[in-house]
């Protein structure tokens, strides 16, 4: 049933795959949270509102979100050479995979802020608090749910990511249904990789409501 399956070559694929995903999920948060906070401070009537910068922080987000992953990749091919010396592989596979989810997750960041009652934010300005403290001790903390959502929905889109990436010799299981099950027909091994990915995005969804769950019950 499986007569093309090279189950060891699915194995270093399915390790690909993973450390794309998890390289660039954590980029991801790492832009994306400080991106998400700016969007949300400078917007207007927040504690720190500068129109220009959130209407320029604001262009920057909405055209990174509204090119295509697939030709995002190939329009940043030269600049991912140019950081990291190759456009092949995990490693060159991670800078479009950043630059693709990091807007997106700026703005979830942005909306679980917008949520966080306002209440809280004022008791903080009451006791002398400064924006910093404000941002990192009551901001960040009660949106805490929303933004574990908004990291596993994004970590849920940069596995379709990964896998798009194999058209532009990322590797992982995108690359090789490409090679395999698609170029050579062979439809075992699409299978394989489907539900490989299959798996992976149902694991971290689960991951993600138990997080969700577990800071909500605090």
């Amino acid at each position: 049933m499986f007569a093309n399956v090279a189950w060891d070559e699915i194995g270093r694929a399915t390790l690909d795959t993973l450390m794309m995903l998890g390289g660039s999920l954590g980029l991801t948060i790492l832009f994306g949270v400080p991106l998400g906070v700016l969007l949300y401070l400078s917007g207007r009537g927040r504690l720190t509102a500068n129109p220009v910068l959130n209407a320029m922080l604001s262009l920057i987000v909405n055209v990174l979100r509204s090119i295509p992953f697939i030709i995002l990749l190939i329009v940043m091919l030269p600049v991912t050479v140019l950081l990291v010396g190759t456009s092949l592989g995990v490693l060159g596979a991670i800078p479009p995979l950043v630059a693709g989810a990091a807007p997106f997750y700026a703005r979830l960041v942005e909306t679980a802020l917008r949520e966080v009652d306002k209440g809280v934010v004022e008791a903080t300005q009451a006791m002398g608090g400064t924006t910093w403290q404000i941002v990192t001790r009551a901001l960040l903390p009660e949106a805490m749910p929303g933004l574990i959502a908004g990291a596993t929905v994004t970590a849920i889109a940069l596995v379709s990511y990964t896998a798009m990436a194999g058209v532009v010799g990322a590797g992982g299981l995108g690359d090789l249904a490409i090679r395999f099950g698609y170029q050579r027909f062979q439809t075992d091994v699409m299978v394989v990789t489907v539900v490989l990915l299959l798996v992976m995005v149902q694991g971290l969804q689960m991951l993600g409501d138990w997080l969700v769950g577990r800071v909500s019950h605090r």
